[in-house]
Parts: structure tokens; sequence; C-alpha cells
């Protein structure tokens, strides 16, 4: 497996046919893949062939009172269900986002999702949300996406660099 940069046009592809509960992502800072590569060999040369198997989509925090500067979130995560690719979408993009200099990235998983694959990247479960549609404005109310789940939430976390905290 191998990581590889994503344009978001590419990332959302990937997330709209095999998302089990999310729809595209609206914007990004940047996207990445996993590629599977596989040498094959046919009578007159080696031919690599890549595969996506992942990709995680990596944004600014949708919650107002997290520091955009300093926090990057991932936004969406999809595999194709493959051994350790989450975990694999998951620590590259800590680290790309250590040598970005942000201080820390986080993401939110359904509450009924156990964060295996996030524990197994080094990242920690910070708290539960209290879900709903995120829009607490009284004018704006009920204008949010309701057709993505609206339940608890969890957020894990991963300090990077602890000095801009």
């Amino acid at each position: 497996m191998i990581i590889r940069p994503l344009t978001l046009a590419q990332a959302n592809d990937y997330v709209e046919k095999n998302h089990r509960h999310h729809k595209k992502a609206q914007g990004h800072r940047f996207s990445i893949a996993c590629v599977a590569c596989d040498v094959e060999s046919s009578y007159s040369r080696q031919e690599t062939v890549m595969e996506i198997i992942g990709v995680a989509i990596i944004g600014r925090p949708v919650a107002r009172e997290c520091n955009q500067y300093h926090t990057a979130e991932v936004t969406r995560l999809c595999t194709n269900g493959g051994k350790n690719v989450c975990s694999f979408l998951y620590a590259a993009a800590a680290r790309i986002c250590r040598e970005m200099g942000f201080a820390k990235i986080q993401t939110y998983i359904l509450d009924e999702e156990p964060g295996t694959t996030l524990i197994a990247a080094g990242w920690e479960y910070e708290a539960t949300t209290a879900g709903g549609d995120w829009n607490h404005s009284k004018a704006n109310a009920g204008t949010r996406r309701t057709d993505q789940p609206q339940g608890k939430k969890k957020r894990y976390g991963k300090h990077l660099n602890r000095s801009l905290t």
C-alpha cells in the first residue's frame, strides 16, 4: 500500500460510490488515496497496476470553537474494507498534517463504531457529541443537511505539534 494525492473531485467520486452513510464533502485542504500496487508481467514488459482502495478527505474543523489554523479534520474516510486500510489512511493524514504545521488532527465517527482503526493509528478518544444537525443558530434552524446521520458522534484526535496548542 502507498499514499497518493487526490483532487477533491477524485476523492468525492470514490466517496459517492463507496461510502456507507455519507455524501461527498463540500471542500477540503487536501485529499489522499491508499493505493494497492501490483506488478503484472506480460510478454514484453512489466506493468504496475494501481487500484484505489481507500480515500481520506482532510478539511477544516466543522465545530466553530475549533481553531481552524491549528486543527485539521478528517471529514471523510472511505475504503473498500481491506485489512488495515483505514488505520493506514488515518496515520498518513496525521503525518502529513504534522509536516504542514498543524497542532492537532481530529475526526468524528458514529457512536456505534468502535474506533479500532483510530486507536491502531495512535489517535485517542476525546468526547461524544449530542448529535443533531450541528446548527445552533435559531435564524438558520433546519437549513443544514439532514440526509446524513444525525445521531451521537465520537470525536477522536491526535496531537501533532504540542508547541502550537
